[in-house]
């Protein structure tokens, strides 16, 4: 009796284990599902993008600086001093800088750098508004990243900025 019961309980932590060890395979399939492929000798250490966005320059200017406004766009925290010199950590402290320029509802420049880079180590984001009718004309450069980081920052900013803040803003 007591060799069934040892021989079902270790089944069961085997099946167990077994579960786990799936269950973990998939979170690294699904985090790393729809993220580019590292291409480590790609040169390009600048992103560009021109974008229409559907919301006027103060609105666009206001989600990016306000921190309650980021976390909401974002889904993630965030803590923002949005003044000349104040530092900001967002999307949970895996990204954090420095505000260098700010000129209201206009332009905004960062010194910014993901916490997994070296220490030390910054890029530049600078995002340019313009009124137009239908809402703000944006010309978006980052600039400066270590080589290898392209693909991944480009993936990025489209899947945490550009359509997060399209359907905030729907």
């Amino acid at each position: 009796m007591s060799i069934d019961l040892n021989r079902r309980r270790a089944i069961a932590g085997i099946a167990t284990s077994v579960g786990v060890l799936a269950a973990a395979g998939r979170a690294q399939e699904v985090a790393a599902q729809g993220q580019p492929p590292e291409k480590q000798n790609d040169p390009r250490t600048s992103i560009h993008y021109d974008l229409e966005i559907a919301a006027p320059p103060q609105r666009l200017y206001s989600i990016l600086l306000d921190q309650k406004l980021f976390s909401a766009f974002s889904g993630m925290p965030a803590t923002i001093d949005p003044t000349p010199g104040g530092t900001f950590s967002m999307f949970g402290g895996m990204i954090v800088g420095r505000n260098v320029e700010l000129v209201a509802n206009q332009r905004i420049v960062q010194a910014w750098r993901p916490t997994s880079w070296d220490p030390g180590v910054y890029s530049m984001v600078h995002f340019e508004l313009k009124q137009r009718a239908a809402g703000t004309a944006m010309a978006f450069d980052h600039t400066g990243f270590p080589v290898g980081d392209h693909n991944h920052l480009d993936w990025g900013w489209h899947h945490h900025y550009w359509d997060p803040l399209k359907k905030f803003l729907a």
